[in-house]
């Protein structure tokens, strides 16, 4: 036990990674899902790269997303992972593999990839704006996802978790909330903020007996009107809002 205390924190959030791929191998979903990529396995290169890159210390901030989108952390394993954003703005580049039952109307393309994530475009571009170097950005802030599943239906439509039937949410919620509650260990940070509804109602279910401060911005997807109009702005309002000491050194 005293020896886990000292792991490097990168270590840590690696062997978090292997438990969570371990506990999600084992759940079965139904129709109208009939697809489900697991990034974190066939795109873990350049996860880990990331983990590594950024992840090696504590936080202020943990910023937490929905799960992957299909241009982003689908395509790199990083999340929000807009390919022009992982390559130009962090500088990663990684090799990714196929998953296991590839859907034949999402094919996962890697940093080949030339759709853009437009909420990854977003959010990176925030940073990079505000910012300046990814080492400012996360010196106080890191970004992961509740939950590292995308769920496609036959026709290649994204299914969110949060329309999956009760009793298959419960088994891949509990699996999540746990995840979440190891990482937050991890990085120690004094917020953790959803990104959207979904991730803040899972970190506030996840963390409640931790002591951490928990809020909410505006997701950035194009699905968002009020992201359409200005999401950088709209972000920096909500963290000043909620009290967030976001530009502290």
């Amino acid at each position: 036990m005293a020896a886990s205390r000292h792991l490097p924190r990168v270590k840590k959030i690696s062997e978090l990674t292997d438990q969570l791929i371990g506990s999600l191998r084992h759940l079965r979903f139904s129709a109208p899902v009939t697809h489900i990529y697991n990034p974190l396995v066939y795109a873990r290169d350049g996860y880990d790269r990331y983990l590594r890159r950024f992840g090696s210390t504590t936080k202020a901030v943990v910023l937490v997303g929905m799960n992957p989108g299909p241009f982003g952390m689908a395509q790199t394993g990083v999340p929000f992972g807009d390919v022009e954003m992982v390559t130009g703005w962090m500088g990663i580049h990684a090799s990714v593999e196929q998953p296991r039952a590839p859907h034949p109307k999402r094919p996962v393309l890697g940093f080949a990839c030339r759709r853009s994530e437009v909420s990854g475009r977003r959010l990176w571009g925030w940073a990079k704006q505000r910012f300046g170097t990814p080492d400012n950005f996360f010196s106080r802030f890191f970004v992961l996802n509740y939950c590292p599943l995308v769920f496609m239906e036959e026709s290649g439509r994204n299914r969110t978790p949060d329309k999956l039937p009760a009793s298959e949410k419960k088994g891949l919620f509990a699996i999540c909330d746990h995840a979440l509650q190891q990482a937050v260990e991890i990085y120690q940070p004094q917020w953790v903020i959803g990104i959207g509804g979904f991730a803040e109602k899972r970190a506030v279910a996840a963390l409640v007996d931790m002591g951490i401060r928990i809020g909410r911005i505006s997701h950035p997807s194009p699905a968002n009107p009020r992201a359409n109009k200005g999401w950088a702005n709209l972000v920096e309002t909500e963290l000043s809002a909620m009290g967030v000491d976001w530009l502290s050194e």
